[in-house]
Order: C-alpha cells, then sequence, then structure tokens
C-alpha cells in the first residue's frame, strides 16, 4: 500500500483521514464507548418477567473442560516479559478496545487493538490486560475479560450487545486464564475498582496505551511523556518479528496470492472496479479474517490516484489495472501487494516502459534492504533510478538536478516513498520514535514493502501525452535477513513478460 508522503504535511490515508507521514507520531484511533448492556432497541417489546424466568430453565450444562491454551502463547508471554523488563516496578495498562457504532445500534465488526493482540492473542472486545509490578521483580500479568454467565442469567437473551443469543458466547473468566495462558483472569466488572487504585501516588508509577477505551482514559490520570513512552516501546518491540510472526505473515501473503489469481480469473466477465473488490475481499473473508486495508481497485487513470478506495470506475479494455490489497490473516497479519495488471494481458509499448522503469527502481530499492543500511536507503535507491528514467522519457530535464534536496523534483510523479514496515498494521510500529524506524538502521527480522510507483496524471502537460493517464506501482513484502532480505512474496509474478505469463496461465487453466 502507498506509503505517507514524506513530509511534515499529512497525506490521505485508505479511508480518506489525513495520515501524518511515515515514522512520524500518529494520533490513535479512539473508540466508541460500548453501548449499555440489555438495552432495547427502539424496535424492541420489553419481555415480561415470567418469560425471563422461562428462559433460564432446563438448558443443558455447559462443558466444564477447559480450552486448550493457545497455539503460541509461549510467544505471547515471551513478548509480556520483554515488555516487563522496559518498565520495572511500574504498573502497565493496555486496553483492547470497544465495538464501534456504525449507524445507530449496529456496529462494526470487532478488530482488537494490535498491541493488545500482540501481547495476548485475544479478539474479544472490551478486554483489559494489566502488568502488575511484584515485590521480587517481574509483573503478573492480569487480563480483564467478559464473564460468561451462560444461560443462568437472563442477559443472555435480553443483552443485544453481549448476550450470548446475539452475538455468540464469550470464551469466560477462567477459560481465557487457561486459552492465553496468562497468570490471571479477572472479570471486567471488577476492572473499575482496579483502576481507581491506579489514582493518587500509584498514578506516578503507571503507564497506559490511551486511546482505546474511553473507561480507562478518564479512569487513570493522564502520564504525558510516561504513556507516549509505553506506546514508543511496543512499537519498537514489534519492529522484529518472530518466527511465529513470519509464519503468520507468509500465510497472509500467500492467500493474498490466491485473492489477485481471483480477480485475474474475474477480469474476463468484470465491468467495475468494484467487481474486482468484491472478488479479492471473498477470498480475505474465506481464508482470513478480512482484507488489512480498504482494497485499492483502480484502473485507467484512477490508478493516479495514491488510495483510490471508492472502486467505482469502468474497467476498459487496453487499460491498466492497479491493484493494492491484501488479506489480513485471522492472527491478523496482514499482506501489502501491489501488482499492476493490463487488462487486455497485454502491455501497450507505453505501458511497459512506464512498468519496466518502476520494475528496474524496484530492483534497486530491494538490493538496498539489508542489516546495517539505513530504512531511508532502499528509497534513495529507487529515486535514482527513476529519476534518471524520468530524464531518458524526456518528462525531467536534468536527473541530477532533480535529486537534489532542495528540489526533488521527481516527486511529481513518484509521490510518495517506497517502503513502511509489516506486520499487525499496514503501516505497522506507527508510535516508535523516528531514530529507531525511519532514521534508523535496518535490522534482522523487521518486515517492510518495497513500493515505487510512477504516476502520470491527465492533465499533467510535463508529460508526453502518450504516457498521461498512466499509473503504476509495483510492491513486495520483503523481510530483513543476516546478509540481505528475503522476498516474502517472490511467488506473486513480476516482470512484464511473467505478469502477462501469469495471467495467460490463470485464464487458461478457467477454460478447463
Amino acid at each position: 500500500m502507498a506509503t505517507s508522503i514524506p513530509s511534515a504535511s499529512s497525506s490521505p490515508a485508505a479511508d480518506g483521514t489525513a495520515q501524518p507521514a511515515v515514522g512520524e507520531q500518529q494520533p490513535l484511533v479512539t473508540s466508541e464507548p460500548q453501548a449499555a448492556p440489555a438495552k432495547p432497541a427502539s424496535h424492541d417489546t420489553v419481555p415480561p418477567p415470567a418469560l425471563l424466568d422461562f428462559m433460564v430453565k432446563r438448558w443443558k450444562p455447559g462443558a466444564k473442560k477447559l480450552p486448550p491454551k493457545l497455539k503460541g502463547a509461549d510467544a505471547f508471554r515471551a513478548r509480556r516479559k520483554a515488555l516487563s523488563k522496559l518498565f520495572p516496578g511500574e504498573t502497565l495498562v493496555i486496553p483492547t478496545g470497544h465495538e464501534k457504532v456504525r449507524a445507530n445500534d449496529t456496529h462494526y465488526r470487532f478488530r482488537p487493538g494490535s498491541d493488545f493482540y500482540y501481547l495476548t492473542g485475544n479478539t474479544e472486545p472490551d478486554c483489559v490486560l494489566i502488568l502488575l509490578p511484584k515485590e521480587g521483580g517481574g509483573h503478573t500479568d492480569v487480563l480483564f475479560v467478559e464473564p460468561n454467565p451462560g444461560r443462568s442469567d437472563a442477559t443472555f437473551f435480553t443483552d443485544r450487545v453481549k448476550g450470548e443469543l446475539w452475538v455468540g458466547p464469550r470464551l469466560g473468566v477462567k477459560e481465557s486464564q487457561a486459552r492465553f495462558g496468562v497468570d490471571e483472569a479477572r472479570g471486567l466488572d471488577t476492572l473499575k475498582d482496579v483502576l481507581a487504585g491506579l489514582g493518587g501516588a500509584a498514578s506516578q508509577a503507571t503507564r497506559v496505551l490511551r486511546g482505546y477505551s474511553p473507561q480507562v482514559d478518564t479512569a487513570v490520570p493522564e502520564g504525558g511523556a510516561r504513556d507516549k513512552a509505553l506506546a514508543q516501546a511496543l512499537s519498537e518491540l514489534r519492529l522484529l518479528k518472530d518466527e511465529q510472526e513470519l509464519r503468520e505473515l507468509q500465510a497472509s501473503i500467500d492467500s493474498t496470492q490466491r485473492g489477485f489469481e481471483d480477480v485475474i480469473r474475474g477480469l474476463k466477465t468484470a465491468k467495475t472496479e468494484r467487481y474486482v473488490e468484491g472478488i479479492f475481499n471473498l477470498r480475505a473473508r474465506v481464508e482470513g479474517n478480512d482484507v488489512g486495508y480498504g482494497t485499492i481497485a483502480a484502473s485507467g487513470s484512477h490508478a493516479c490516484v495514491l488510495h483510490w478506495t471508492r472502486n467505482d470506475g469502468p474497467l476498459v479494455p487496453g487499460d491498466l489495472l492497479l491493484l493494492d490489497a491484501g488479506v489480513e490473516g485471522h492472527t491478523l497479519y496482514t499482506a501489502d501487494i501491489t501488482r499492476t495488471l493490463p487488462l487486455s494481458g497485454k502491455f501497450s509499448k507505453e505501458q511497459r516502459e512506464v512498468y519496466e522503469l518502476v520494475l528496474a527502481a524496484q530492483d534497486a530499492a530491494i538490493a538496498a534492504v539489508k542489516p546495517g543500511n539505513d530504512f531511508m536507503e532502499p528509497n534513495r535507491a529507487a529515486m535514482r533510478v527513476l529519476a534518471e528514467g524520468l530524464e531518458s522519457l524526456g518528462i525531467l530535464e536534468d536527473a541530477k538536478e532533480a535529486l537534489k534536496d532542495e528540489h526533488q523534483f521527481y516527486k511529481r510523479y513518484s509521490l510518495h516513498n517506497v517502503s513502511h514496515m509489516l506486520g499487525l498494521d499496514v503501516h505497522d510500529c506507527a508510535q516508535a520514535r523516528q531514530e529507531a524506524y525511519k532514521y534508523g538502521k535496518l535490522q534482522a527480522g523487521m518486515v517492510l514493502t518495497v513500493e515505487p510507483g510512477l504516476y502520470f496524471q491527465t492533465d499533467d502537460l510535463t508529460v508526453p501525452r502518450r504516457y498521461r493517464g498512466i499509473g503504476v506501482r509495483i510492491e513486495d513484502d520483503v523481510v530483513v535477513t543476516a546478509r540481505g532480505c528475503k522476498v516474502l512474496s517472490s511467488k506473486i509474478p513480476r516482470t512484464a513478460k511473467d505478469v502477462e505469463a501469469w495471467m495467460k496461465s490463470v485464464w487458461k487453466a478457467a477454460k478447463k
């Protein structure tokens, strides 16, 4: 997915909101407070007491066996231990957030806070993780979760927000402790008293991950720089992926390739960008949790709009389709891949010229992804190639002049940097300090995108007419290794020749 514009100014995100530049401190999205439990909707009738009494009787007892421990629970515990070591003697509060209202009394599908999930593996809404310091050092991790009273309490029938017959069962307290391997689990109904005890003098030794839970934010006094340091620490821990995370990312990338092939098959009959979006998103929901971000299905000149997610344009034979999409797996790690596909199956002469230039820039950038290099070195390598290519195409007068820091004329056509971190978030680790991210060194275990592009606007008189309206981006996901990097998405065809052959083979197979 195209990265933010490398300046202090904002650029539009996939959802249309302003996003700070890569590596800058980004505001957290504040979740809506959850709806009050058991409150009837305007179209509901109030159940009579006799019905409530009838509803709680004669249900088969629930299973007493505790659930198995979550796969990878040891990795989540190791992450909690790593965070604990950074803040000895301090209380750390990490909420996951709440469901957000979509319209009136309906909610968006819940997606847990990335930091909370990174530490627990829990995907239920409303939960809070608190690390309580122990006298002898270290922390006790306490997970606050929604109790599950089963069918013994009428709320399973009356509570449209949390009731089991409305939204399905919650795991429960003791079940959560067994499932997630935490030291202790408690009911959410006890959270208020615990938070109240973190005021006064205790607040000086408490850090809160802000912006996810109004209840938590209100209950615990603001910590200012202390709270900010907790958010930074979590982002910086997430910069280096462990083996489990790399496996999850690879699975999401492999699923994304299948989604791209679904789209290619559908191009024979698809008429609009919306159809492309629907085809890919079906794969994301079947094989994963969802899409990792709003799918960009940009045909023709729409490809020159970086985060085109309206996806309401026609698919015109002879045009290109810029497809920027990623499957978010069930474990919430997302792929972020872009391929620019010729709708007819063949690039025109002009399309191929632009495509080959972007590909050469990407090759140069990937070669610069190695431990010890600056995070920005792949971008510098790609921009040199693009500037020189733009000079060859007669668009820039002088590549050397265009590359000077005081000019940067190539950005009129390249628009964005070529990399951002990738993981649980499509723009991962956003709270990390700039010296650890944007102005830091690449290290083995970091996963980032490499995604140069060229975008020739239809009304740009500096561009020869034959290139106007062409937009090309090529994006792959790479992990930094001990000596260089590994392209995790290497199985997805990338060269112009291979893309054409790929499309042909998918179409041929579809006829059988």
